[in-house]
């Protein structure tokens, strides 16, 4: 089996890589960049015979097509999803190879699912799995393996907390990007589009991650499970940079302007404010407060069964890197192996089976704390 890794040389598409060079049915790794300078890899992968570096533009159509062709399957984790996805996913339909992302980006989702990809897809016999990250991705399956529980699912939340001391090139883009604007939310059993950033909520995470206020950002489940766990009222999803003085000047940003998007003249050069501010926030002083070396998701189902109300939550905590690579690395084994059948764009939570894919998940070292709540009337 070989897999093309795009982003290969940043930490995300390292994090795919690093798990799939261990996997017996993988005979080779392209990592797939438009840096291939081999300094930015891991030694572990530089030493691996399955591994090689080849320089890519994903806004090269035609190179890009014939890249993907050498693959069995490709995995996208060239960020940021807005600007890539589509593209991506539209080489790999017209290369006829089945296509992985860890697409967090809910624009490029919806343009997915709506586009003339799914159709041709289908039509080619291919998979476009999108969101099979952390969150997109574990969680949506930690999502299904609940709703399949219950006999009614009411309520989703989706919360996580990611720390600065993790965030590097294209995930600050992802970082500023999804508090912008009106953001989709499922609420009341339709679609509703909020402002982002509103709906502060206080929430407990795991050690080392302790107690953060989480907020709406621009994530594509609610676009995505309401199509798949019938009935649902409501899918929210929120989240957090910290350390809090992050989120504090994030939200002042917004407020002021500087995430803008319309171009302002400064000194007779015009200049997009969000530009100039994703610019600054690549280098954090190093006096500067980055917090642990971790992140975190909250995974919370609510719904009834056998007559009573049934409350699951899952929390994690860990690296952020091997936390979204471990996903997409345990789906292209499933692909390949058959197990993963839909065909057309579809989103973890419609294909991939949530026992399979967290049994591997914790063979590879993944704790999820799981409680249960249960609420009934007492009957004699």
């Amino acid at each position: 089996m070989k897999v093309l890794v795009l982003g290969g040389t940043g930490s995300m598409g390292q994090g795919v890589a690093r798990d799939l060079i261990k996997q017996e049915p993988i005979q080779k790794v392209i990592l797939g960049d438009i840096n291939t300078d081999p300094n930015r890899v891991q030694e572990k992968l530089r030493s691996s015979p399955k591994v090689s570096l080849t320089k890519i533009d994903v806004n090269d159509h035609s190179g890009l097509v014939k890249t993907i062709r050498e693959a069995d399957v490709v995995i996208n984790c060239a960020g940021p999803f807005y600007k890539t996805a589509v593209a991506v996913a539209r080489a790999a339909v017209e290369a006829k190879v089945n296509y992985i992302d860890i697409c967090d980006d809910y624009e490029a989702t919806e343009i997915l699912f709506a586009s003339d990809i799914d159709a041709a897809a289908r039509a080619a016999g291919i998979t476009v799995l999108t969101g099979m990250g952390s969150d997109p991705g574990t969680n949506n399956v930690i999502v299904r393996w609940y709703a399949d529980q219950l006999d009614r699912v009411d309520e989703i939340a989706l919360f996580w907390v990611v720390s600065i001391a993790e965030l590097s090139g294209a995930a600050w883009d992802h970082g500023l990007h999804m508090t912008i604007g009106k953001i989709p939310q499922y609420l009341d059993g339709k679609l509703e589009y909020v402002e982002g950033g509103t709906g502060e909520e206080i929430t407990e995470f795991l050690e080392p991650l302790g107690v953060c206020k989480v907020r709406y950002v621009g994530h594509p489940q609610p676009l995505t499970i309401p199509k798949y766990i019938k009935g649902v009222k409501k899918v929210v999803v929120k989240g957090v940079l910290i350390p809090a003085w992050v989120d504090e000047l994030i939200q002042q940003q917004r407020e002021t302007g500087f995430l803008g998007e319309e171009p302002i003249e400064v000194r007779g050069v015009k200049v997009k404010p969000y530009d100039l501010t994703l610019r600054l926030w690549e280098t954090i002083p190093q006096n500067r407060d980055k917090g642990p070396q971790s992140s975190g998701l909250k995974v919370i189902v609510k719904g009834e069964k056998d007559g009573k109300q049934i409350t699951y939550t899952a929390d994690m905590a860990g690296r952020m890197a091997p936390g979204t690579g471990l996903p997409a690395s345990i789906a292209a084994l499933m692909l390949q192996a058959g197990e993963v059948t839909a065909k057309g764009v579809v989103a973890p939570e419609g294909c991939i089976h949530p026992k399979k894919f967290l049994s591997e998940l914790i063979k590879r070292g993944a704790k999820i704390h799981q409680t249960e709540t249960v609420k009934s009337i007492l009957s004699l």
